[in-house]
């Protein structure tokens, strides 16, 4: 393969990336607003986080995802004032508080994602088997790749 035909397939895997970022971020949108209009996709985003990193603080979850701590906080207390999270004591530390996901935010993150799987089942409906397994190892090294470059990113330049 040349340099010039490498750079086509970097520009279509790029292009092809940027759609299907589009395309998913719509999806959360239209999902968010069926299960619950009352919060943004970002904010669904967050709370499963939650779901995911069980009681965790706030801060550690801003510096995981990229986010800004004031942005976080904002959420948080989006969050916590329609009963989806709560503050509680870290045991570790009794002055830090942790978020913990409330029953009422687990169902809620439960309804999302399984709308979600479905919305997604559909689409791969008339895939092979075996299109969708490759699909699935592929992103999974796509997913790995990725994260070692944010990370080298992450870790700043090189000393020296």
């Amino acid at each position: 393969m040349t340099e010039s035909d490498r750079q086509l397939v970097h520009e279509r895997l790029e292009s092809e990336l940027i759609v299907l970022w589009r395309r998913l971020r719509s999806m959360a949108i239209v999902l968010t607003r069926q299960i619950d209009d009352s919060l943004e996709a970002a904010t669904y985003g967050l709370l499963g986080a939650f779901l995911d990193a069980g009681d965790v603080r706030a801060g550690d979850l801003a510096e995981q995802f990229g986010l800004d701590k004031s942005t976080v906080s904002r959420q948080v207390a989006q969050l916590e004032s329609l009963g989806l999270v709560e503050r509680v004591t870290d045991p570790a530390d009794k002055r830090a508080r942790l978020i913990r996901i409330t029953e009422t935010g687990r169902e809620r993150v439960n309804r999302l994602r399984a709308a979600r799987a479905r919305w997604i089942m559909a689409a791969l409906q008339p895939w092979s088997a075996g299109d969708v397994d490759r699909l699935g190892d592929l992103l999974a090294q796509l997913n790995a790749s990725l994260g070692a470059e944010l990370a080298k990113h992450r870790a700043g330049p090189p000393a020296g």
